[in-house]
């Protein structure tokens, strides 16, 4: 289809126009992307942070070889350009584990929710390193031997039970060994099915050897699709990602990239969940993801224009939306935690023009 074509190309040129930006926010080859609270008027920052970034890169990858030679080229340069700044992010005593924000080195200070008035001068928000990000780079770089068997033993050394409990979750998961979001000796264990997917996506796909934190994993992912806890209480399933159809875009990416046996069971039930949110109503872009996940799921749903899509709704689509408080050992303040005045929506126009590019080559191919 031409029009497909050309929207293709004029997106990935949109995104690499995005990324040549060199400002005092965004330095050339950063995503810009920005974090507000519609809540609080007037709240919107520039994030300098490497995580949309790398999320736009990998999603970049998992379509590159369908692209023609000359776009492939495109989402080369992209990349080579992105993955220079992964050493900004690196954990500050040069550990092989990243941050969502620049971390402080050589006399560099934390470069935690930046260019605000009061966040980046508190303590108390700066981030620890942890689990997603630390996934998605490793997923979109080319770690050694050596950094995927520490990042594996780095994983299980804070996992559930590995020296505390998880609190903030379903009471029949508090005894699975499941991986946790967060590093950091002294940092709550978090159970987040989007991050699990992404963590387990990296493990598969780099061929490490499973063990029961794994198989713990992938269980509380299938648990929580069966008894249908993501559909009513996403929050609860993800702080990160607290939407349904976010949390099944990472399920249904998972499975339908490896196939792993203990999720098979859901594929089905998947399925049917996608095809009642489009039946429910969903914004143009949470629609866009779900039906990506059918179309990797072998599905055929109804086919979205995504050329008539607004502006305004592609560079305002909130992919990542995060509990300011889910990181804090206060077990009041992570109660907090789900109220809209202390969560952030983080936007990134680059991220969601590769979902759109996404959508359109799994929709193309069927």
């Amino acid at each position: 289809m031409p029009d497909s074509r050309s929207f293709v190309q004029t997106s990935l040129q949109r995104i690499a126009a995005l990324q040549s930006e060199d400002t005092a926010y965004f330095p050339a080859g950063l995503l810009p992307s920005y974090r507000k609270n519609p809540l609080v008027l007037g709240y919107r920052r520039p994030d300098t942070n490497i995580f949309f970034t790398a999320i736009t890169v990998f999603a970049l990858q998992q379509i590159r070889n369908r692209l023609s030679p000359a776009l492939q080229k495109t989402v080369d340069e992209i990349i080579r350009n992105a993955v220079a700044h992964y050493p900004d992010f690196q954990n500050k005593d040069g550990l092989k584990t990243y941050n969502f924000y620049r971390t402080p080195k050589a006399g560099r200070p934390s470069g935690h929710f930046p260019n605000g008035r009061f966040l980046n001068r508190m303590e108390h928000f700066r981030l620890p390193d942890d689990a997603d990000d630390t996934a998605m780079i490793y997923l979109t770089s080319h770690p050694s031997p050596e950094d995927l068997r520490w990042f594996k033993h780095k994983l299980t050394g804070h996992a559930n039970l590995a020296t505390r409990q998880v609190e903030d979750t379903f009471p029949e998961y508090i005894n699975l060994r499941a991986y946790s979001t967060w590093f950091g000796k002294n940092m709550p264990v978090e159970f987040d099915v989007s991050v699990l997917c992404n963590l387990l996506f990296c493990i598969l796909h780099h061929q490490l050897p499973l063990n029961e934190h794994d198989r713990d994993s992938f269980a509380f992912i299938r648990s929580v699709v069966e008894k249908g806890h993501y559909i009513r209480e996403p929050f609860r399933c993800s702080h990160s990602y607290p939407r349904a159809p976010l949390i099944l875009y990472h399920i249904a990416g998972l499975l339908a990239a490896f196939r792993p046996e203990p999720l098979e069971p859901i594929r089905s039930q998947l399925i049917r969940d996608a095809y009642q949110l489009l039946d429910d109503g969903l914004s143009v872009m949470d629609r866009v993801i779900v039906s990506t996940s059918l179309l990797q799921l072998s599905e055929k749903p109804p086919r979205i224009d995504v050329q008539v899509i607004p502006e305004k709704e592609i560079e305002e689509y909130s992919f990542f939306i995060a509990g300011m408080l889910t990181a804090s050992q206060n077990p009041l303040l992570n109660r907090m935690a789900q109220s809209r005045l202390v969560r952030m929506d983080w936007t990134c126009e680059a991220h969601s023009r590769a979902l759109l590019v996404e959508y359109l080559v799994y929709a193309d191919a069927v």
